[in-house]
């Protein structure tokens, strides 16, 4: 949707979290400053749901005058790894976006730490020996109210003495843990005595090592450490709608410089739809499931919706950026359809994709009445939907491939490729007519033979005869070999996670299709990783980070068209 101001530029309509923003400038909140944070834990690669919250939390940084930091939320050292720091570096650069600062949840531990004392001394927090059983059991339903642990109204000296114990590592894994003190009888199920800190003896930290024996749980650590930054706009998914109240309850009791209580400046936290997609899982647990057990080949597997996944395959950031302005940002959670991605995709490679001639399904084409022993050169456009993008030689000679679908001995009426007695154009050189064929013992077709019309040449005037049907060829003496992965949908299913089966029984048998006998024209020889071209009449390729000078390797990102939704339907 676009609105048209008096001067007549279209400008973009506001999505409802740059309405927020900009309400907070004209009433001056926070002073007028603009400051966000993307702050994911480092216990998996990014997925597309992730870029889309990037896009927000830098775009609105970027759109404003503001700053965007990168904060690692790293609380949990038994799923945390310095790998996936360093991923997510290079998924947000690769995505177009540079942070303010570097920061870490770690950075706080011992203001956070401070802080639970705090809590703990103004009778806000009390240590609770119970299990993790016996508290679940305790907590109620939302009709029903909870029932206060026996610890919860202990001495607050005992609770500070134990959560010192707790700190320097001399209490058990789980035999204790840091409670807030707010609301048995809350009809928020967050404020019924939320755990703050538990104890990790059994794990390093990736950046503290074994200082620390307790951790502060997210909600406690997350808005103290967006308060400690100066975080304005705390921006996340739904999901943490109902964790709003608690977020704020934690910020007013931080002491202020006047001696009282609560934020002089508050961060505020609004919350926007996930991007949940078709035919895929955005589970981490899920993701880390099919790379542990060799379902996928790894979390760049070029099926997976991790972000260096999607980069793998061939998808641009420019065709991300696309996907997400079209699904654009709401305060409900839906299904986007993958075939949206695909579209953007399709969309933005078009303008910028080279189209070459490659056949990935080869069989020889000889031209009977070609000299023998001879090439000429044929001159093909690069794209053209850019004039800038120019253009190219191919070599022509007697013997060709073309793909073997393209061909047909007793073909129907509408066939318009090849067939015996039948005018076809090659692409970029001649006009010919399909003469005949030859079988291999199998009745396979290994041979197709035709005449050209000399007259017929790409630009010749006699190249205007209407033919119906254009083929693209490649040379067969002057031509590459090459590895072509047919990448499709992960998933057989529309909705794998709303499926009652195990997600692995869903997975899409046909979802990777390699082809070891490709051939490409001459050009593609110095094709580097995640150049991007268009297979013509096929689709668009990239080329794989395995790929070498000696095997060469094509990744399929999407086809032509989308040919998946077709086959749904029969």
């Amino acid at each position: 949707m676009e609105i048209t101001l008096n001067d007549e530029t279209p400008k973009k309509s506001l999505n409802f979290i740059e309405q927020i923003v900009e309400e907070d400038l004209k009433n001056g909140v926070n002073s007028g400053r603009i400051q966000t944070r993307f702050p994911p834990e480092p216990n998996g690669y990014l997925h597309i749901g992730h870029a889309k919250a990037i896009c927000m939390d830098f775009g609105i940084a970027r759109n404003y005058g503001g700053t965007c930091n990168l904060r690692f939320d790293d609380t949990n050292p038994t799923k945390e790894d310095v790998e996936y720091v360093d991923s997510i570096q290079e998924d947000i650069q690769w995505l177009g976006y540079q942070w303010k600062n570097i920061y870490y949840a770690s950075d706080y531990f011992q203001q956070l730490w401070d802080l639970a004392v705090t809590f703990i001394k103004n009778g806000l927090a009390y240590v609770d020996e119970q299990t993790a059983e016996e508290i679940a059991r305790q907590k109620g339903t939302p009709t029903v109210a909870g029932t206060e642990s026996p610890f919860r109204n202990r001495p607050i000296d005992e609770s500070l003495d134990l959560f010192q114990k707790m700190t320097n590592g001399e209490i058990a894994d789980g035999a204790m843990v840091l409670r807030a003190k707010i609301d048995m009888a809350s009809s928020n199920m967050h404020f019924r005595d939320p755990f703050m800190y538990r104890i990790i003896t059994t794990h390093p930290h990736h950046r503290t090592g074994w200082k620390w024996k307790v951790y502060p749980m997210y909600d406690f650590a997350h808005g103290q450490s967006d308060y400690f930054e100066g975080v304005t706009h705390s921006l996340c998914t739904l999901e943490f709608e109902v964790h709003r109240p608690l977020y704020d309850w934690f910020i007013d009791q931080i002491p202020n410089p006047s001696g009282g209580t609560g934020a002089g400046y508050r961060p505020k936290q609004r919350e926007f739809n996930r991007l949940n997609l078709t035919y895929t899982v955005m589970s981490k647990r899920k993701m880390l499931q099919l790379v542990q057990e060799g379902l996928v080949s790894g979390w760049d597997d070029p099926r997976m919706p991790t972000i260096c996944g999607l980069r793998r395959r061939g998808y641009t950031p420019d065709a991300i950026h696309n996907f997400i302005d079209k699904i654009g940002y709401t305060k409900y959670d839906g299904l986007n359809d993958i075939g949206l991605l695909e579209f953007a995709a399709r969309e933005t490679l078009n303008k910028t994709a080279r189209r070459v001639n490659a056949v990935i399904n080869p069989v020889k084409l000889i031209i009977t009445n070609y000299p023998e022993n001879t090439t000429e050169n044929v001159v093909s456009e690069n794209n053209p939907e850019d004039e800038s993008a120019g253009s190219r030689e191919l070599v022509f000679s007697r013997e060709l491939y073309i793909e073997k679908d393209d061909f047909m001995e007793d073909a129907p009426k509408k066939f318009f490729r090849m067939t015996p007695g039948q005018e076809v154009r090659l692409k970029s050189a001649y006009i010919i007519r399909c003469t005949g064929c030859k079988k291999d013992e199998n009745g396979e077709i290994s041979e197709i033979y035709a005449e050209y019309d000399p007259q017929t040449r790409s630009g010749m005037p006699e190249s205007n005869r209407k033919v119906k049907g254009t083929l693209h060829w490649v040379s067969a003496e002057n031509s590459l070999p090459a590895e072509i992965r047919l990448y499709d949908r992960l998933f057989a299913v529309e909705n794998p996670s709303a499926d009652e089966r195990d997600f692995r029984d869903l997975l899409n048998p046909n979802s990777l299709k390699v082809i070891s006998n490709a051939r490409l024209e001459l050009s593609l020889r110095n094709a580097k990783p995640l150049d991007h071209f268009q297979f013509q009449r096929i689709g668009y390729f990239t080329v794989d980070k395995d790929s070498s000078a000696d095997n060469l390797i094509f990744n399929r990102t999407v086809s032509l068209k989308d040919s998946w939704a077709k086959e749904q339907g029969k």
